[in-house]
């Protein structure tokens, strides 16, 4: 179920913002490839929001390109930390203000800073869209730039699934 208040506090952080988002409405898909065929871009067009854990309690997002995956050691190294995780679906809501699948930076809750791969940088991406079945249109540039996101290489190619 969509919360409306997710939709309200998404479309005005990114109006306040200046961002260009187109917003598509689309079905749930089984992978990767399936979800980027059905929006007629490349699987490293999608990038997932994750909400990530500091040792001091603290959280961050990360951006993270299709076919990837947070690579740890770049990450901590980049943040300047020695211990990050992964919190549970439940603190990661809390965190953002946004349930998982449907994490964005744009509205999301409690001022987080954001860690973008470099791969991010020089396309049109798809996330999330704030709301369940539903995907967000963005000038990954645009992006970064709206969020002062720190860019950096944070991330390892997925080893191929059998």
């Amino acid at each position: 179920m969509t919360d409306p208040d997710a939709v309200s506090r998404f479309d005005a952080d990114a109006a306040a913002r200046g961002l260009d988002v187109q917003v598509v409405e689309r079905p749930a898909a089984d992978s990767l490839e399936g979800a980027a065929a059905m929006l007629g871009i490349d699987p490293g067009d999608i990038v997932k929001t994750l909400v990530v854990k500091r040792h001091d309690g603290g959280f961050l997002l990360a951006l993270v390109p299709g076919g990837r995956s947070i690579a740890w050691k770049k990450l901590r190294t980049v943040v300047g930390v020695n211990k990050l995780s992964m919190p549970d679906a439940a603190t990661a809501l809390e965190a953002s203000g946004y349930e998982r699948g449907t994490i964005t930076p744009i509205g999301a809750t409690g001022d987080l800073p954001v860690y973008a791969d470099e791969r991010v940088l020089g396309r049109r991406i798809a996330l999330g869209a704030g709301r369940q079945g539903a995907s967000a249109f963005v000038d990954g540039d645009a992006l970064v730039a709206a969020y002062g996101a720190t860019i950096a290489d944070i991330t390892d190619e997925e080893p191929a699934r059998p």
